[in-house]
């Protein structure tokens, strides 16, 4: 910054974004910006999607394919009976299920019957459910019954009116044997459970197809989706994304990507992301919706040999993933087996991707892997590389159509290009805010209007945007976060336990590691006592893949832990 003049130089920065340089850097194809005033609500989406491809499918399971027209009659069925239970306009309705063929129908059926959708992972220990289903004041739940011992554990700390237990093989006309083997590539055994007044997703659809849902005016600025996030710090909050934010995103998204697609009629893109994840969600389930594509749902991704298999069976498209996938696919035996031919492109996100990674994939699949960027508080995509790339680049390439970007200090001021500082984001598909955190939603949003990552970033001469650092502490293992607080606070439950940190260090499969250092109480205390203990209150990747005792953490004179300093001593070894 200029010494003499900062904030005439601030000035000058802000109008070298105002200009919009990444414009330039557009394929000719796409348009610089999307009609914002006619942006219409997802129900809209859906239904059109529904009228105008209804004789393609839309989703396939385990070799089962769903027609637009079977899925719009399912999800019609699931407005009906939850308008019947008297589920209203604004009611909160939860989502706890794998990539599974019941999901879309339950989505889209929430929606058109003018509830907000709160998705929920399904590995979510009975703590984490309870924080989520408290907050979003849901009223019901859909929950594959693979985790119905979770909600069984949960339910005496939830308000929920409606318990709905999906089956794995539900919508696919599976019986017997086949089911059994579809449950267990759902990645979890079914326990024993008990959930009183639980209503079959099989008697949902049977009693909503009696009649048609009655039409719910569902406006573009009613709440579509809470979607939770640890945002850019903190305990997990709820994300308000309207119907126009997603929808604006998903128009966002075709803007960038039809000129790529084609005009063909059968695309078929990989599902592999859970659908409860804002990139699952918008660039799988709801993009799909708007260009007449077939989602091929991945219920279990982690099961490589499985997923391989999968894909030998499948003539797919489109792929969209995470680095650790990517990875995990690239190296996998038999994928050189697999008919890439037709792939258009495969895109990336959630995560930083990995040149060796990119490289690979590009060696089996002969397409590069197109890097983009978004968070769940932007509906997510904020940025994607052009699809025509020869070569990954390294950068999440260029902001999409209508949205704005600029580098700014911590104290606000707009940094000059080339200078590291603080990715802002501005346009259509940024949250309405934190779920009942006006204090929250403060922190990160400017006066301006720009809505504040928490990542560190620096904009090259040409428009393209390089994520370059974060500004926290928060972990990011396989495209989720992980929040250091958290997972200290079950440590130190322990009683065993005096005090502890939390880290994340680089890890070549999962982008980052959670690494934990224990002052321990209990001089016996062993590391996998300590791990099983965490796996009783985190999901699985939140759970410390390495713990070390030490006598003392190093602190400030205050008392505060210094985790920069356990971290250096790992990546700046001297």
């Amino acid at each position: 910054m200029n010494a003499l003049n900062p904030a005439a130089e601030s000035a000058g920065a802000a109008q070298s974004y105002a200009d919009r340089p990444w414009l330039n850097s557009y394929p000719s194809q796409v348009p610089k910006t999307i009609n914002v005033e006619r942006i219409g609500t997802l129900v809209d989406m859906f239904r059109e999607g529904v009228t105008s491809y209804g004789a393609r499918n839309a989703a396939e399971s385990f070799g089962k394919r769903m027609t637009y027209a079977e899925l719009g009659r399912h999800a019609d069925a699931v407005a009906s009976w939850l308008q019947s239970q008297g589920f209203r306009k604004g009611d909160r309705v939860a989502i706890m299920m794998p990539n599974v063929m019941a999901y879309p129908a339950v989505l889209f059926g929430i929606l058109a019957a003018g509830c907000t959708v709160v998705n929920v992972n399904p590995l979510y220990t009975p703590r984490e459910l309870t924080h989520q289903l408290q907050d979003a004041g849901a009223r019901a739940l859909f929950v594959l019954e693979n985790f119905g011992s979770t909600v069984e554990e949960a339910l005496p700390d939830l308000k929920l009116d409606r318990v709905v237990v999906v089956k794995p093989g539900d919508l696919l006309g599976l019986k017997g044997s086949v089911i059994n083997i579809v449950s267990r590539h759902v990645k979890k055994a079914v326990k024993p459970y008990s959930l009183p007044g639980a209503v079959g997703f099989k008697s949902v659809i049977a009693e909503g197809a009696r009649q048609a849902p009655k039409p719910v005016a569902v406006s573009p600025d009613d709440v579509a989706f809470l979607q939770y996030t640890g945002g850019t710090t903190g305990v997990s909050k709820g994300a308000v994304l309207l119907h126009r934010n997603v929808a604006a995103n998903v128009i966002q998204c075709e803007a960038w990507m039809r000129p790529f697609f084609g005009e063909r009629t059968d695309h078929v893109m990989v599902t592999a992301l859970p659908l409860y994840h804002i990139f699952g969600l918008t660039v799988c389930a709801l993009l799909m919706t708007r260009i007449g594509g077939c989602q091929l749902l991945i219920a279990n991704p982690r099961d490589i040999p499985g997923f391989v298999k999968i894909l030998k069976k499948s003539r797919i498209t489109l792929m969209s993933g995470v680095n650790t996938l990517y990875n995990a696919l690239a190296n996998a035996p038999g994928i050189e087996e697999v008919d890439f031919s037709q792939l258009v492109f495969a895109v990336s996100g959630g995560m930083a991707t990995q040149a060796v990674v990119a490289k690979k994939w590009k060696a089996v699949t002969g397409q590069p892997i197109v890097e983009g960027y978004g968070l769940s508080e932007t509906s997510p995509v904020v940025c994607a590389n052009r699809l025509d790339i020869e070569e990954f680049t390294g950068t999440i390439g260029y902001p999409l159509p209508s949205t704005d970007v600029s580098i700014r200090a911590q104290d606000g001021a707009v940094l000059p290009f080339g200078e590291r500082g603080e990715l802002c984001v501005k346009g259509p598909q940024v949250m309405a805010g934190y779920w009942q955190r006006p204090d929250e939603t403060a922190k990160v949003m400017t006066a301006d209007g720009f809505f504040r990552t928490g990542d560190v970033a620096v904009v090259l001469p040409h428009g393209e945007v390089k994520i370059v650092d974060r500004m926290k502490d928060m972990i990011l293992v396989s495209g989720f976060n992980v929040y250091p607080n958290e997972v200290e606070d079950v440590l130190v439950t322990h009683p065993g336990v005096t005090e502890a940190a939390v880290i994340g260090l680089p890890d070549p499969n999962a982008g980052e590691t959670v690494v934990a250092y224990v002052v321990r109480k209990d001089p016996n205390l062993t590391q996998e006592e300590l791990r099983e203990f965490c796996r009783e209150a985190l999901t699985g990747y939140k759970v410390p893949r390495r713990i070390e005792f030490r006598e003392t953490l190093p602190k400030t004179n205050v008392g505060k832990v210094l985790r920069r300093v356990l971290k250096d001593e790992v990546t700046q070894p001297h």
